[in-house]
């Protein structure tokens, strides 16, 4: 008791700290959301500011979804780390020039910005959205009550939201190059140097040594020339990022010769019931690998040797099945129309959101279409019921060519004639589209299409997995290479795998396998079989390279012919030296080594290179530096070593303009000073990422 109560104050002030602890963590835990749990979800770091995966996935997928229509294709492991890639460069880029402008003093105004949306000088992002197609002016009336109708419509003053910040960050952007590009300048001087180095001339004679010339197995290299070969050359060893290599086997599971035919086998059953078929949109709907639209397509839409059939042969033609590329293909002609390229267009966009759901919008657009056909003003309706923002102009969407309207408004638009009334269901709402004018006209072929590809089948790729498993449960780290011979297995070698990189040659969608290598040591195996999509892997970790100045053992292989090159240069430059020795002539030098002096003319000092040998920088510079008449020493290059003598110079005529040359040579040192400047700042950002975590 007298412990107790001599010590009863800590006691006391040890229960409250627990009570406060118990609290947070209690607090924490209950809300679902461990404060130690928030450095998990950080993709990285861009000087100090966090960005976690939530406000970054859906970048990644903005910029996917982009990709996706500009390339076309479902995409891949490649197309996502272009998307994760180009997402967070805009993030760097965000965040370290939106530092950079506030430290400038760099802003835009509300008086410029009210200028760039409604003023005199307009963006052409806003010039974009509303300039008039027909007429090809800007129409400002439209401008101002789509700015108007966005204080009752959210949707449109987000949109509105979104140019308005875009908008501001171009200007920014146009005022810190222009604030660069007017920092930098190019001297008088400047330019006739640039007009003397790619005009002026030099005739020389030249006898080289190839490296080439002295075979390999008779250069033995030791550390002293790796040293002295690395410690001369240590800025080409820096590694501007983080990389690791691996090796591994790949049990490959492509398709069978037994495949092929079962799919054949298959294609020719399914040919059969086709061409017989009563429905053949659900048909292919059930059977086909390839979703292609069943509905009337252009010209070059489908697989070419499938295409150049279907729009020569009439309605009901059958076609295939035919194996291209790595599928089999058949199709039935059910249509042929020809459609205008082009057509004008009114539409009246409902919001189901704001009539109380589907039926109600669809029921009003019902009346309105019987009420136009009955001879009610279109335009008049629409400037009435139309939550578009061409409502001002009566519903007019002008010319628009195929590709520019979604999917069901195009349908709709270009399958009628000119007068109609159409309906169309898109994510937008519900429209209603009087077809105008229509221009042009292309035949087109509705095709009920059908493609299998030739996949490996399940017996296949079992047994491929079968001796990926088997290999990986007998494989360590010390036996790779010694196992892998003793099975006949061929090791692949993947080197300087970046932590985003999208692919490896050889394996198809690799992501999993350098995610869990990033997370590995050096020379440990991989914790599992990946599955690709050509097969079962199994791999190691064999090296990390880290950023920055790389030590002579990471890159001692790489560089051995490079040491070997210097070693037989110091041999060369010996015979070149006991060959001239007692001043003998440039012809006396090649004779003794049983050379012959080539004469070179007409060479600048912008194109170094010596015609029949080689582009040799270092030898061309010491040319356009020596006296006429003079043999000059030996001179190390990247082929070889050169002895020359300079003959004469043909000098340059004096520049014309110089003010021009001036001009044309800023262009170039203006982007180069821009893209220096960002990278400067970026070498200076602390940038952490940790995105291989995620992706």
């Amino acid at each position: 008791m007298t412990f107790l109560r001599n010590r009863a104050g800590y006691i006391l002030i040890g229960a409250i700290g627990l009570a406060i602890v118990a609290f947070l963590v209690g607090d924490a835990v209950s809300a679902g959301s461990p404060f130690w749990n928030a450095s998990q979800r950080v993709v990285g770091s861009i000087d100090g500011e966090d960005i976690s995966i939530d406000e970054f996935s859906p970048k990644v997928q903005q910029n996917l979804e982009q990709f996706k229509q500009q390339y076309g294709g479902l995409g891949g492991s490649q197309m996502e780390a272009m998307a994760v890639e180009n997402a967070w460069n805009n993030e760097i880029a965000e965040i370290i020039l939106t530092k950079e402008f506030k430290k400038l003093g760099i802003q835009v105004s509300d008086e410029e910005l009210f200028d760039l949306i409604q003023g005199k000088n307009v963006s052409p992002l806003v010039a974009q959205a509303f300039t008039n197609p027909q007429t090809g002016t800007l129409d400002r009336a439209a401008i101002i009550n789509s700015l108007k109708q966005a204080d009752s419509n959210p949707e449109l003053a987000a949109q509105w939201e979104m140019m308005q910040n875009e908008i501001e960050r171009q200007t920014l952007q146009q005022k810190y190059t222009k604030l660069i590009s007017n920092s930098v300048f190019v001297t008088s001087l400047e330019a006739n140097e640039e007009h003397q180095n790619r005009n002026k001339l030099v005739n020389f004679d030249i006898v080289n040594i190839a490296y080439s010339t002295i075979p390999d197995n008779s250069v033995k290299l030791t550390d002293a020339d790796y040293t002295a070969y690395y410690n001369a050359n240590k800025a080409r060893f820096y590694n501007p990022s983080e990389n690791r290599s691996f090796e591994f086997v790949l049990f490959n599971s492509a398709p069978s010769k037994e495949d092929s035919i079962a799919v054949k086998q298959s294609m020719d059953k399914l040919a059969a019931e086709f061409r017989t078929s009563s429905n053949d949109s659900l048909f292919v709907a059930v059977n086909s690998d390839v979703k292609v639209p069943y509905t009337y397509l252009g010209k070059g839409s489908l697989d070419a040797q499938i295409d150049s059939v279907v729009f020569a042969t009439p309605v009901g033609s059958f076609y295939g099945p035919v194996f291209t590329g790595n599928s089999y293909k058949m199709a039935k002609v059910v249509g042929v129309q020809y459609q205008p390229d082009s057509v004008q267009a009114s539409h009246i966009l409902l919001d189901p959101a704001k009539l109380g759901g589907i039926a109600p919008a669809q029921k009003l657009a019902d009346s309105l279409t019987k009420l136009v056909k009955n001879g009610g003003n279109f335009a008049e309706l629409a400037k009435i019921h139309s939550v578009d923002g061409s409502s001002a102009k009566g519903g007019d969407l002008g010319v628009f060519g195929r590709g520019q309207m979604v999917g069901p408004f195009e349908e709709a638009a270009f399958s009628g004639k000119t007068g109609d009334i159409k309906i169309a269901n898109t994510q937008f709402g519900i429209h209603i589209i009087k077809i105008g004018k229509q221009f042009g006209s292309n035949k087109r072929v509705k095709v009920a299409y059908l493609e299998k590809g030739l996949g490996a089948s399940s017996k296949t790729q079992s047994a491929a997995y079968k001796l990926a498993n088997n290999f990986f449960n007998e494989v360590n780290a010390n036996n790779f290479q010694e196992l892998a011979k003793k099975y006949n297995y061929k090791v692949v070698k993947a080197e300087y795998i970046t932590s985003m990189q999208g692919f490896v040659n050889g394996l198809a969608n690799p992501r999993q396998l350098i995610r869990d290598g990033y997370a590995a040591k050096e020379g440990e195996m991989l914790g599992q079989v990946y599955q690709m999509d050509n097969g079962y892997v199994v791999a190691k970790l064999t090296e990390v390279s880290p950023k920055g100045i790389l030590p002579l053992e990471k890159v001692k292989k790489n560089i051995e012919p490079m040491v070997r090159n210097s070693v037989k240069a110091k041999m060369i430059i010996e015979k070149f030296n006991s060959a001239m020795a007692g001043n003998a002539s440039l012809e006396q030098a090649a004779q003794k080594l049983g050379l012959v002096v080539n004469p070179i003319e007409n060479v600048v000092f912008a194109n170094p290179i010596i015609p029949g040998v080689a582009q040799e920088n270092k030898v061309v510079g010491a040319i356009f530096g020596s006296q006429v008449n003079k043999v000059s020493q030996p001179i190390e290059g990247e082929n070889g070593v050169y002895v020359f003598r300079v003959k004469g110079f043909n000098a340059a005529s004096p520049l014309a303009n110089t003010f021009k040359q001036k001009q044309e040579m800023l262009v170039g040192v203006s982007q180069r000073t821009l893209g220096g400047a960002y990278q400067a700042l970026q070498d200076k950002a602390e940038i952490k990422d940790n995105r291989v975590k995620f992706y």
